[in-house]
């Protein structure tokens, strides 16, 4: 179980990382050809997405990694979740059903990390 944990860590860290960094550092005008949602926020508001999603990517890997405060990795899982599932309800408002499955499939990869890291507490 926990090379799965690892891997799906793993995975979860790098999509967030590098979507926080691509959030935090390209202008808003430049996401929205690809992120029309973008649209609908404040530039500062996209950039603390951004922030978010880098710092849960971080979140999930060196806590655990340390052994410094591992509480922190189910924790970083779990605000990952919360973005999922804002996220989710952004694009069904704005009738963007084909991002729905990806959303899913990430709010469960970051609740399964969630769920059996504080198990393992």
């Amino acid at each position: 179980m926990n090379v799965a944990l690892w891997i799906v860590t793993g995975i979860l860290a790098a999509m967030y990382l590098f979507a926080g960094l691509t959030k935090s550092f390209t202008p808003k005008d430049k996401l929205a050809a690809n992120m029309p949602w973008v649209e609908d926020f404040s530039p500062g508001i996209v950039t603390f997405i951004g922030v978010a999603e880098f710092a849960g990517a971080v979140g999930l890997v060196l806590p655990w990694l340390t052994g410094i405060a591992p509480v922190l990795t189910p924790l970083a899982a779990t605000g990952l979740v919360i973005v999922q599932i804002l996220a989710i309800v952004v694009h069904v408002r704005r009738g963007e059903q084909k991002s729905l499955p990806f959303n899913v499939v990430l709010l469960l990869a970051a609740l399964f990390v969630a769920i059996f890291r504080f198990v393992q507490l």
